[in-house]
């Protein structure tokens, strides 16, 4: 194991090792796999009776990702649930002597400080989509473990996801729909509140992968763009755009017909989203939020829907996820609300998966993964999460 060790740290690029030597890493974790049969558990959402319908629906329990027939072959046990909360479910029992625990923002399992610390066989924490917020991850990189995720597979469809909630806001659709759906029909009732997205002013807040993504998507919708992030996206991209920097976030709130949410769910992010920062956006404004709902304060939201002050809410996430039957985001007038579905298209879903058995692969062969996916390695966290 130190031969693998020297040859593991050898390789790792001055981004994530410089300040490896002042974290407190528990020396008895490993880096990566040894050539043992590994206990690995798998946490995702029941696919119910659509799981036979589509064999490229791999997300859910029952498919489990595609990779159980693979890892079985090798000898490696391979537990999936989507029992995840409380002392007795079916997660807990496995705890103790997993090496490998897979995760998914959708159904997220979260993983505490103290599952952390009684999980003494566990080495790796991947995450099955993009976003790995539901794992302590100061604790996780306190417990020398490595957490990955298959940086880049859902980027696309979030963004896609994202372009269809401005419309579905900006043009009042849902209650259309409603409409048609019980039997009415009262025109005025819908577009009085109508408007084109051509013209409108749309800020993004975070300009990473989704970010741009969706700002090369609303070009073609001739909009004014706008961007809110620490560093720029390039005198191309924006010239590609035409979107500009605004690197005061309450410098771009008010001028925004639309502000969409952009930003991993950090320390410096939770709760971003305030009573103060909304009551700044202009009155009537919209906000899409498909990153975390951790970034939003709740009662905020609702209160300026409720007001009027807020045009309109979509998003598909929430904290805690599931959200409870009384969660009042669920019932606030000009909502858009899903379940969190936006990263886990078919598509996107036969990415994660490949990715995940990529780097498991990777991992039962001492090597490393693609730098990008990292999240924790060495005590390090990754730059977006500090």
């Amino acid at each position: 194991m130190a031969v693998a060790a020297r040859k593991v740290l050898g390789s790792v690029p001055s981004l994530w090792f410089h300040r490896h030597a002042f974290c407190r890493i528990d020396p008895s974790r490993r880096l990566h796999g040894d050539a043992g049969a590994k206990k690995i558990v798998g946490v995702l959402y029941k696919g119910g009776n659509y799981a036979a319908d589509n064999p490229k629906f791999l997300g859910c329990v029952e498919n489990a990702l595609g990779i159980r027939d693979w890892l079985e072959s090798k000898g490696h046990q391979y537990v999936v649930t989507s029992d995840k909360d409380g002392p007795n479910c079916e997660l807990e029992k496995h705890i103790p002597d997993m090496h490998v625990l897979i995760t998914t923002p959708f159904h997220p399992a979260y993983v505490t400080n103290e599952r952390i610390r009684r999980a003494r066989n566990l080495e790796l924490l991947l995450t099955a989509g993009i976003g790995s917020d539901h794992i302590d991850l100061n604790a996780a990189a306190d417990a020398g473990l490595t957490v990955a995720e298959v940086t880049g597979s859902n980027v696309v469809s979030v963004a896609e996801d994202e372009l269809m909630r401005i419309l579905i806001l900006l043009r009042n659709f849902l209650p259309a729909w409603r409409q048609i759906y019980e039997g009415d029909w009262d025109v005025a009732a819908v577009v009085y509140r109508s408007y084109d997205l051509e013209g409108k002013t749309i800020g993004t807040v975070g300009a990473g992968r989704i970010g741009k993504e969706l700002l090369k998507r609303l070009k073609a919708f001739n909009c004014k763009l706008l961007y809110h992030d620490k560093h720029s996206i390039g005198v191309q991209l924006e010239e590609e755009t035409g979107a500009t920097w605004e690197k005061d976030l309450g410098a771009m709130l008010p001028k925004c017909d639309v502000v969409v949410m952009n930003v991993p769910l950090s320390d410096k992010t939770r709760g971003m989203m305030n009573k103060e920062k909304i009551s700044m956006m202009k009155k009537g404004a919209m906000l899409v939020n498909n990153a975390r709902g951790g970034l939003m304060d709740v009662q905020a939201v609702v209160d300026a829907c409720k007001s009027g002050h807020l045009g309109g809410y979509s998003g598909d996430v929430w904290y805690p996820q599931p959200p409870p039957r009384d969660h009042p985001w669920r019932y606030m007038p000009n909502q858009a609300m899903t379940p969190h579905i936006s990263g886990t298209t078919i598509d996107a879903q036969i990415r994660y998966a490949a990715g995940i058995k990529d780097m498991l692969s990777r991992y039962f062969q001492g090597e490393d993964f693609p730098e990008q996916n990292y999240i924790v390695r060495n005590g390090k966290l990754a730059a977006q999460y500090t």
